[in-house]
């Protein structure tokens, strides 16, 4: 049976199982099998013996290389890439989530053949441990998630072996909750979490929002009303369960209750009713909204009720650029670890200096210099090979090799008094173009 044959083979068989396995969060999986479909069609390559073969240890490799060498954003985002069925490929988006978001994970393929990719998000604890919090369905290239903690988290892509094609992702954020006072949004949030209160003798330990008297403060989950009754700081206070997420909501000084002790509630029921009872008798009418976790105390309410930052607007990539090959125009540029000025920076390049471009947005582009380093450049500092940059006659027979590495695959070899066009540089090598419109390696020197 063929390779490609065998992995389809594989890829059915695997698709049946994994459709209904885990895919929410990875590690409570049993120990006794994988804990996500990206580990499961891993495993299937392992039964196979396909780890033992060449490509089939570079997506492995690929995938593990991705989780150190990730890529920073910011949310909103969305990009461009390239992936070939002749080189294993992964790429990890590193980005900062708070307690109270919900993102949604969008992968979009184009190719002639239908490619499964597989969305993988890990826990960064540090820079060389990780743990997975969740995975996309085998069958789907979506996945909303939710962080637990407020921390830093990388978003793995994949796709299966002996696929070509273009992507785009999508990462977008939105509240877990729904707002609690009908009509308002977090735009109407005058006091917020932390703020000093009785002359800094407490803080406090939630958000107000400001509306008429009578508006309806709204269920901002489904759950149970677990506490109704007064208080001298609350007035009239409800309390409302969300067992999922481990947390109370907390409803304060309400003009009035609707609900009851026990009383199950949906997104959007009517609590009770804005007003200025308990202490904020000398202010307007308000709802004082609060979270507190089961276990650790108040928590600050805005992430889970702030508006979304709604779609991503990058410009996206031209698909007729990637995989395709620039070069450096600019007389130096740095190739940085996020798309934007003030990202990090890799690596300075200078001017001729080779790229490839594996995705992007049409401003940064997401390059692989001749080593494999990959990171974002300004897309104005670069230009096209097409035009040589000089040419040259070989002093001597030259091997024109595959790749800017001595130990590269030799495409033919270059006779002497040979004239190249010069298309870019890596370090000791350029990049050429035979007599017969052969492109490729040689090494600079007599």
């Amino acid at each position: 049976m063929k390779l490609n044959d065998l992995l389809r083979s594989l890829q059915v068989g695997f698709l049946v199982g994994a459709v209904s396995a885990c895919t929410g969060i990875g590690p409570t999986a049993s120990i006794f099998r994988p804990t996500s479909p990206h580990d499961q069609y891993g495993q299937s390559l392992k039964q196979a013996k396909l780890d033992q073969t060449a490509l089939g240890t570079d997506w492995l490799s690929a995938g593990e290389r991705a989780l150190q060498d990730s890529l920073k954003i910011t949310i909103p985002y969305r990009e461009s890439g390239y992936f070939s069925a002749n080189k294993a490929f992964a790429v990890g988006y590193r980005l900062d989530a708070q307690r109270g978001d919900r993102l949604l994970v969008k992968v979009e393929t184009q190719g002639q053949k239908e490619a499964q990719v597989f969305i993988d998000v890990f826990a960064l604890e540090d820079r060389v441990k990780t743990s997975l919090v969740a995975a996309s369905k085998a069958d789907t290239n979506v996945l909303a998630w939710e962080p637990r903690r407020t921390q830093t988290y990388l978003i793995r892509i994949q796709p299966e072996l002996l696929r070509t094609g273009s992507y785009t992702i999508s990462i977008t954020r939105e509240p877990v909750l729904s707002f609690p006072v009908k009509g308002r949004d977090s735009r109407q949030i005058s006091s917020f979490f932390g703020v000093a209160r009785d002359g800094g003798r407490r803080r406090h330990e939630g958000v107000d929002i400001f509306a008429p008297r009578g508006t309806p403060a709204l269920a901002s989950v489904d759950g149970v009303i677990s506490g109704v009754g007064t208080s001298p700081l609350g007035g009239n206070v409800a309390f409302l369960t969300d067992n999922d997420r481990n947390i109370r909501l907390y409803y304060a000084h309400l003009d009035r209750w609707n609900v009851t002790n026990g009383q199950r509630v949906s997104i959007g029921d009517t609590v009770g009713f804005v007003g200025n009872t308990g202490n904020a008798r000398t202010t307007g009418p308000h709802l004082h909204f609060g979270i507190y976790g089961f276990t650790d105390g108040a928590t600050d309410p805005l992430p889970f009720i702030r508006l979304g930052r709604g779609p991503a607007k990058q410009s996206l990539l031209s698909a007729n650029r990637l995989g395709d090959s620039v070069r450096v125009s600019a007389a130096r540029s740095v190739v940085r670890l996020s798309p934007g000025s003030e990202g990090v920076a890799l690596r300075e390049v200078l001017k001729s200096t080779a790229l490839t471009i594996i995705g992007g947005t049409e401003s940064w582009l997401r390059v692989e210099l001749p080593d494999g380093l990959t990171g974002y450049v300004a897309s104005s500092a670069t230009e096209a090979e097409k035009r040589p940059l000089r040419r040259l006659v070989l002093p001597a027979s030259r091997p024109l090799l595959d790749a800017a590495n001595a130990q590269a695959a030799t495409i033919t070899t270059l006779p002497t008094g040979a004239a190249v066009e010069v298309l870019a540089t890596a370090n000791a090598f350029q990049l050429v173009r035979s007599p017969d419109g052969q492109t490729g390696w040689v090494m600079v020197g007599p």
